[in-house]
């Protein structure tokens, strides 16, 4: 696994009604801090499930080799191409019969080279996500996340917040992702 770069997410995965009626809050002056709860619980969704929840485009690079290499980020809905840079930054768009990649059921993407490129890195473009809008993503996660975003709310005072509630670490566990090794 090389260096990640993520777009931003283009949407929240829980929209801020949801947050604010699972609080009772009818009123909009804290509307700003609980938008801000809401992206660092899907923040911290996202790196529990080592998962991307809403899709979007992702730049990784890693090391040129004729190995196999799995992708960082999850779950893989399309590798869109690579790219192979040099020691001094300047990037080759390789063409598609010089590497060979693969998508496999459990959305892990591998990429491999088929000839060696001694002294490279591969940039590789891809799209990774559990879902193409908030409302794909399954609901237990969704829930989690309001879940989450009330309870850092709530103890917003706290000098340490701690880990996430048990109860939304149970309604992720399912979509975790574990890699051994």
């Amino acid at each position: 696994m090389g260096e990640i770069l993520l777009s931003p997410a283009p949407l929240a995965p829980v929209s801020l009604a949801e947050v604010k009626a699972f609080l009772r809050i009818a009123a909009s002056d804290e509307d700003a801090l609980l938008a801000g709860l809401v992206r660092a619980a899907a923040d911290t969704c996202e790196a529990f499930l080592g998962r991307v929840l809403i899709a979007r485009d992702v730049a990784e690079l890693i090391a040129a080799s004729t190995a196999w290499t799995r992708l960082g980020a999850a779950p893989v809905r399309s590798i869109d191409g690579a790219a192979a840079i040099g020691a001094d930054g300047s990037a080759e768009a390789l063409p598609v019969s010089s590497y060979s990649i693969d998508i496999d059921a459990a959305g892990e993407g591998w990429v491999r080279l088929l000839e060696p490129r001694p002294g490279k890195r591969l940039r590789i473009g891809y799209s990774a996500g559990m879902a193409a809008e908030p409302n794909g993503v399954p609901e237990a996660v969704r829930q989690g996340i309001v879940r989450l975003a009330a309870h850092l709310y709530v103890h917003r005072e706290a000098a340490e917040a701690g880990p996430p509630p048990a109860a939304v670490t149970a309604l992720w566990r399912p979509w975790r992702r574990l890699r051994l090794g």
